[in-house]
């Protein structure tokens, strides 16, 4: 949209709504440009030269006469297309066991990468950070899709006591062309070491845009009872012991 005439006092804040509706599972961007000039017409008292900043040079505009007309602030704005959250899925182990279980995880919408592949220096929006460690996955075939998975967690309390009971792997991928969907299968171990229930969130991101989110709800039930201590009383109102060993798991 383009909207001129918005008058602006000194120092006060100009809000810009954005509106975001992605129709497909891609990579959007577009480009927020304001341009301020004085109220009375006047020109701006700084004068661009030829020894002036090439970026500030970039982000004027120019009367005819050479002098500051007005100046540009641009703002670029990359919208990424999120799936509605999805149904959780629960992984349910007793405490003290091993539980290994094959979760399938469905990515609709997914675009092929001709047709998805932004033009070139226009690269997804990847948060490095977050997904540097996160493996890419690739079939090998012309329309090869990589994507890019994490395991997050709703706070870092929950992460100090899941991070290390928990485990996930992508094993195989499936890619359905007509309907669009991508089945990733993926390998969940969970060795929990007392009763529990936490979430976490897989957060899968495709390289050719689109960003799907899994709630996964890890419970952890009672454990087996270890052993039954029997204590053979030796008379009335007298004691008896009996000793036994614990052995701690950690240090």
């Amino acid at each position: 949209f383009h909207l001129a005439g918005i008058r602006l006092a000194p120092k006060e804040k100009l809000e810009i709504p954005v509106l975001f509706m992605p129709a497909e599972m891609k990579v959007y961007k577009a480009v927020v440009v304001i341009n301020v000039m004085r109220e009375n017409g006047e020109n701006w008292p700084y004068v661009v030269t030829a020894e002036s900043n090439t970026r500030l040079t970039r982000n004027v505009t120019v009367a005819e006469n050479g002098k500051t007309q007005g100046i540009l602030w641009i703002y670029p704005i990359n919208g990424t297309s999120e799936a509605p959250q999805q149904k959780s899925v629960v992984i349910s182990c007793q405490a003290r066991q091993r539980l290994e279980q094959r979760v399938e995880l469905l990515l609709i919408g997914v675009l092929p990468v001709a047709t998805a592949l932004p033009a070139a220096g226009n690269s997804a929006v990847v948060d490095v950070n977050e997904l540097s460690n996160a493996p890419e996955v690739t079939d090998g075939s012309p329309a090869t899709l990589e994507f890019l998975y994490e395991l997050q967690y709703q706070s870092d309390e929950i992460r100090s006591q899941l991070e290390s009971l928990v485990a996930i792997h992508l094993v195989e991928k499936e890619w359905d062309t007509e309907s669009r969907i991508v089945t990733l299968i993926f390998n969940v171990v969970f060795a929990p070491n007392k009763p529990m229930r936490n979430e976490a969130t897989v957060t899968i991101q495709c390289t050719t845009g689109g960003l799907w989110k899994f709630p996964l709800v890890f419970i952890a039930t009672e454990p087996e009872v270890d052993d039954v201590i029997n204590i053979e009383a030796v008379g009335l109102n007298k004691e008896s012991i009996v000793g036994f060993k614990l052995t701690s798991q950690t240090r």
